[in-house]
C-alpha cells in the first residue's frame, strides 16, 4: 500500500501522482556501456580490460539498484487539500503543504530537462518553502494540477 493511501482523510482525493524522472537510470547506463565497450574492444587484445569490464559492470549494477529502490521509495502526490512529498524506506522523510497556503510553484527545466520532460520544482507557500523536488517527470502536468484547482 502507498505512503498516500495511508494519510487520505476522509472526502480526501488524489488530483495527481507523480514520479521520478527515468533520467536516474542514465548513469547505470553509461557505466554498462563502458563495460560493454571494454569487453567488445579491449577484451582480446588487453585482457585487463576484462577485469575493468566486470568492475564496471558491478558498479553499473549498483547504480541501477540504487536508482531503481530511490525512485521506488519517493511519491509525489497532490490531492484536493495539500501536497504530499515523501521518499525513503526505512528512514523516512515526510513533507507536506495545505494547498490553502500555497502561493506559487517555480519549475526549472534545463535544455535536457525540456525535451525529455522533467525538472525541478519548487513550491513557495506563505511563511515557507517546499524543498525543491528534483528529477521529477512531467514537472508542468504536477504544477497544473496544484495551480489549477
Amino acid at each position: 500500500m502507498r505512503y498516500i493511501e495511508r494519510i487520505l482523510q476522509p472526502g480526501e482525493t488524489v488530483l495527481y501522482t507523480g514520479t521520478l524522472h527515468w533520467i536516474i537510470y542514465v548513469p547505470a547506463f553509461v557505466l554498462m556501456a563502458l563495460a560493454v565497450v571494454l569487453v567488445l574492444a579491449g577484451g582480446m587484445v588487453f585482457p585487463p580490460a576484462i577485469a575493468a569490464a566486470v568492475l564496471f559492470a558491478i558498479l553499473a549494477l549498483a547504480s541501477f539498484l540504487r536508482a531503481w529502490f530511490r525512485r521506488w521509495t519517493t511519491e509525489i502526490d497532490a490531492t484536493d487539500r495539500r501536497i504530499v512529498y515523501k521518499r525513503g524506506f526505512i528512514n523516512r522523510h515526510t513533507v507536506e503543504m495545505n494547498m490553502d497556503k500555497v502561493e506559487s510553484v517555480d519549475v526549472d527545466q534545463s535544455f535536457w530537462g525540456r525535451i525529455l520532460n522533467y525538472g525541478d520544482i519548487t513550491i513557495r507557500g506563505t511563511g515557507e518553502t517546499l524543498e525543491p523536488l528534483r528529477g521529477i517527470g512531467a514537472p508542468l502536468d504536477f504544477r497544473n494540477n496544484v495551480t489549477a484547482r
